[in-house]
């Protein structure tokens, strides 16, 4: 047998199809990840101006004026408003100008972001220097201690997607892509919720009390982590169901290549691209992250829309498992009319 031969036997049109196909989702995720992180810069930051009318609206006009757009300036009536509105998420910091000195307060939230909340102190302190002020920094939502760059949340959601993806994938691979019937799909998605539960708690333990990585509650990152594993396991079936193994693959590009850059994580949204920074909020990575920070660090303020994404890919996820599971299997050829019916020795009717 010659090469040709022996390379046509071992490598199938199919087998060659799946090469390609990991080929392409290499070079998207190398393309994803550099993409969305090799050049960081805040755009757009939502931003409160404290100050006394006359001053307000000049220092607002001279915000929305920096080059490359990175302050979304609004005025805010106070300091106490400005926190509040820090703490609900609305916006990400605020300058509070002090009309009777030279020292300006610049109030941020460090558990939303590390980067960005260094990228605002040094916006601020160029500003403030070139008109001969000083500004000095308070944190409203302060990252912990043991939380470096408030990469916590961020990694213990991605470890919750994975989790959901590889176990889905291991259903589908132990019995086949599509389960044989409606029961069988709904024993997948029984066992599916209970490694999810599971997952859940012990992300919530591991991140809590064993490393002291977060704060907040234990009760609410459990819930939230049931959700998260339960939401990619769900949609890892609903792919596989409807593209076979292809849909891992599927899977894999939604949730680690789209997902894991845009969710905010490394670097918070206001500092991604408009692509990445579009996608985040709506795959389970990006809402994920950002409902573990407002559980940890912002009293589970501005948690619904994330929630709702969340439950959204979970029952999708689910009813396109079932409703797969429910399609009939390509009917055998049924016997010619007439035929003797083998069974009860009459024409078949």
């Amino acid at each position: 047998m010659s090469l040709v031969d022996e390379l046509k036997s071992a490598v199938t049109p199919r087998a060659a199809l799946l090469v390609v196909g990991v080929f392409a989702l290499q070079l998207l995720f190398i393309t994803s990840y550099v993409g969305a992180l090799h050049h960081p810069k805040p755009t757009d930051v939502p931003f409160g101006v404290v100050a006394p009318p006359r001053v307000s609206a000049q220092l607002v006009g001279q915000l929305e004026k920096l080059p490359g757009g990175p302050i979304d300036p609004r005025t805010v009536t106070d300091e106490a408003e400005a926190r509040k509105q820090i703490l609900n998420r609305d916006i990400d910091g605020a300058l509070v100008v002090d009309p009777t000195g030279r020292t300006d307060t610049l109030l941020v939230a460090s558990g939303g972001g590390t980067v960005l909340s260094s990228a605002l102190e040094s916006i601020f302190t160029k500003l403030e220097a070139t008109q001969q002020r000083t500004v000095r920094t308070v944190d409203v939502a302060p990252a912990s201690p043991e939380d470096f760059d408030g990469l916590s949340a961020f990694y213990l959601v991605v470890g919750w997607c994975v989790g959901g993806y590889i176990c889905a994938a291991i259903l589908a691979i132990s019995a086949g892509s599509r389960p044989a019937n409606r029961e069988r799909a709904i024993i997948r998605l029984g066992v599916l919720a209970l490694y999810a539960a599971l997952g859940g708690l012990g992300g919530a333990i591991i991140v809590g009390p064993i490393l002291g990585a977060l704060p907040g509650s234990i009760a609410a990152l459990w819930g939230l982590g049931t959700l998260v594993v339960f939401a990619v396991g769900a949609a890892t079936l609903a792919l596989q169901s409807v593209f076979g193994i292809v849909g891992i693959g599927l899977a894999i590009l939604l949730i680690v290549v789209a997902g894991n850059p845009s969710a905010g994580g490394a670097f918070p949204l206001p500092m991604l691209p408009p692509f990445w920074k579009a996608i985040g909020p709506w795959l389970p990575p990006g809402a994920g992250t950002w409902a573990a920070r407002s559980i940890a660090y912002f009293k589970g303020n501005d948690m619904t829309a994330s929630m709702l994404v969340l439950s959204a890919w979970a029952v999708v996820g689910a009813v396109v498992t079932l409703v797969m599971s429910s399609l009939k299997r390509k009917p055998e050829a049924e016997p010619i009319s007439g035929e003797l019916d083998t069974a009860s020795g009459g024409p078949t009717r």
